[in-house]
């Protein structure tokens, strides 16, 4: 069997994910978006089996098997690939315009980062410290928006599918801290809403996904593991 090009659609999908990655739900969002047969297979990344080992370069996830054969990693990667062969249209036409809006892409990883920071923190000064950068970069994202639905208008884009991830998070991070952690950003607001309620984004992670996710927090002996692990103690005592 040769192995598909960019205008042939393969015969099967398998994504190896985690039940909690982020990048992994960016992948998903794609799939699920464009209605995409697929089959999702979630392990361990804390034992990862062998078989993975071999199969991903990296050693992360998400990874992506087309047709048994070829390996694709990394998950902008793997939506763009989607985005083209299945004829997507979540990237713009336009080469300044989709080039923006892969920048923006990499910005939502950056921030990613920044929200592993925040849940890594040992103390609440380190916390502080991650939340303020977290707050400049939300600030740059307030001044570029346009006060549509999504990112780059009325469409819901391969950059709405990055963001949602860091929207999910602080949405559980809010809840842990019973407070907003970024104010007076009405124009994000709408954007978060509009996202988190797209049902490819909703089908990006399990039902449960927020307890899941306290559970991995309140694990750490961190500022927010602490608080997280509060949290539980409290719903477990009404």
């Amino acid at each position: 069997m040769s192995n598909p090009t960019n205008n042939t659609k393969p015969n099967q999908l398998t994504l190896i994910s985690h039940k909690l990655c982020p990048y992994v739900q960016r992948a998903v969002s794609v799939l699920e978006e464009n209605g995409i047969a697929y089959k999702r297979i979630n392990i361990d990344l804390a034992n990862k089996p062998d078989w993975f080992k071999t199969l991903s370069p990296t050693g992360k996830v998400p990874v992506l098997v087309v047709d048994d054969e070829t390996v694709i990693f990394e998950s902008s990667v793997i939506s763009e690939y989607l985005n083209d062969v299945y004829d997507a249209h979540m990237l713009s036409e336009q080469p300044l315009e989709k080039a923006k809006q892969r920048a923006w892409i990499e910005f939502a990883s950056a921030t990613l980062s920044n929200i592993g920071q925040l849940y890594s923190a040992a103390n609440e000064q380190n916390f502080m410290q991650a939340q303020k950068q977290l707050k400049e970069k939300f600030s740059r994202i307030e001044q570029t928006l346009e006060g549509d639905n999504y990112f780059s208008g009325e469409q819901f884009s391969l950059t709405d599918a990055a963001f949602a991830p860091v929207f999910r998070y602080t949405q559980v991070f809010e809840a842990l801290l019973g407070r907003a952690l970024f104010k007076s950003q009405p124009r994000i607001d709408h954007w978060q809403q509009q996202v988190l309620l797209r049902p490819s984004v909703s089908k990006a992670v399990n039902p449960a996904y927020p307890l899941l996710l306290t559970e991995f927090i309140a694990a750490k002996d961190t500022y927010l593991g602490r608080i997280a692990q509060q949290f539980i103690n409290l719903k477990h005592t009404h």
